[in-house]
């Protein structure tokens, strides 16, 4: 049976080079069966300017490895090396998360890690959101929209992202609404106006389990 599942495992390959042209990788900060958490204080975490705000624990320890990285002399980190100090960071500060690393298309871990590849010379877009699920008791969270920002702060400074090809969404009552309509609009617009050659950056701060919720959200 082992040539059987080589072959569906090659054809599926296939199917999934001719469905999904572009080459997309995510890191995930929890499993479906954990949830996300919040830190009181990203100072912990040694991020520029924290303020003494609160932020989602895998995105403050992914921040706090790749400004560590880029002050750091000598050779960059691999894809590997970001997620074990991920790991490291998460669980010397007592979180459960284990950040995983997914790609549409086979990648070697240990080549240097980058946010933009060298290939992307073209337009660098960014998808931006963070739900605090303001209101809702319980289950409301305090470092969503701080994460948001902090992301956002560290793709224009560090990887000259224009602000004008940024869109966030907040739920906030000042930013677009980050309601299911306006995320899968959101992803659309990404999808349509993106060219070969283009960089696309998208982020998610909020629950990662599914939560019974008002309709619309």
């Amino acid at each position: 049976m082992g040539w059987l599942v080589k072959k569906i495992r090659e054809f599926k390959e296939e199917q999934k080079a001719h469905l999904i042209k572009a080459e997309v990788r995510m890191i995930s900060g929890c499993d479906d069966s954990q949830t996300s958490a919040d830190v009181s204080n990203v100072k912990m975490f040694e991020l520029p300017d924290p303020a003494g705000k609160a932020g989602g624990a895998c995105t403050s320890a992914y921040l706090s490895v790749l400004y560590k990285d880029k002050k750091a002399s000598g050779a960059e980190l691999t894809f590997v090396e970001v997620l074990q100090k991920m790991r490291v960071h998460l669980t010397e500060k007592k979180y459960t998360q284990i950040p995983q690393l997914s790609s549409s298309k086979p990648i070697d871990l240990n080549e240097p890690f980058q946010l933009v590849p060298d290939t992307a010379t073209g337009t660098k877009r960014a998808l931006l959101i963070g739900i605090n699920y303001t209101g809702m008791q319980p289950g409301e969270l305090t470092g969503c929209h701080n994460d948001v920002k902090n992301v956002k702060e560290y793709l224009m400074n560090e990887h000259s992202f224009k602000e004008e090809n940024i869109t966030v969404m907040l739920d906030d009552n000042v930013h677009e609404s980050p309601t299911k309509a306006n995320i899968i609009s959101g992803y659309k617009k990404l999808t349509k106006e993106s060219q070969p050659g283009d960089a696309v950056f998208c982020h998610f701060s909020g629950k990662s389990n599914s939560d019974k919720m008002s309709a619309g959200r």
